[in-house]
């Protein structure tokens, strides 16, 4: 973490990656509440799914515009590093999507809302933010060590 805070190149890399997993989380979020809302699939189904989506757009996004620098592995071999790391991150993610949820679901049907904005919605979506947030810190350590180590 004082890499980051310390060498300006890698923070410049990690605001990138975090502008990328910005856009990620939009794509994350607007998939998996339009599964969960329209289709009525559970949440760790519909984040399983818009994880993947997310994680694609990531990867295209990384590899072209935060680490244009990393060309030594051809893009097959480097999708399948990322891919091994977000499987992980998925690991990470599902029991936070399983166990956190219903809590906080319980927390907001507890207080007195707006109708406009729902117990589900509010608990899914703080749901899937601490799941995002924990998951992009893995994916960029893991990511810069791993998957993109041979940039300097």
């Amino acid at each position: 973490m004082t890499v980051i805070l310390t060498n300006p190149q890698e923070r410049t890399r990690f605001l990138k990656f975090m502008a990328v997993g910005t856009f990620g989380a939009v794509i994350d979020f607007g998939i998996a509440n339009s599964l969960a809302h329209f289709f009525n699939m559970p949440l760790v189904y519909a984040g399983s799914i818009s994880f993947t989506c997310a994680v694609i757009s990531n990867f295209i996004w990384n590899r072209y515009w935060t680490y244009p620098d990393s060309r030594s592995r051809a893009i097959h071999h480097q999708l399948v590093m990322f891919f091994v790391v977000n499987i992980v991150g998925i690991l990470i993610r599902i029991p936070i999507l399983k166990f956190g949820e219903p809590p906080l679901l319980n927390l907001f049907q507890n207080m007195n809302l707006s109708s406009t904005i729902t117990p589900e919605f509010l608990a899914r979506n703080l749901t899937l933010a601490i799941a995002v947030g924990i998951v992009m810190l893995w994916n960029f350590f893991v990511n810069r060590y791993w998957t993109y180590n041979d940039v300097d």
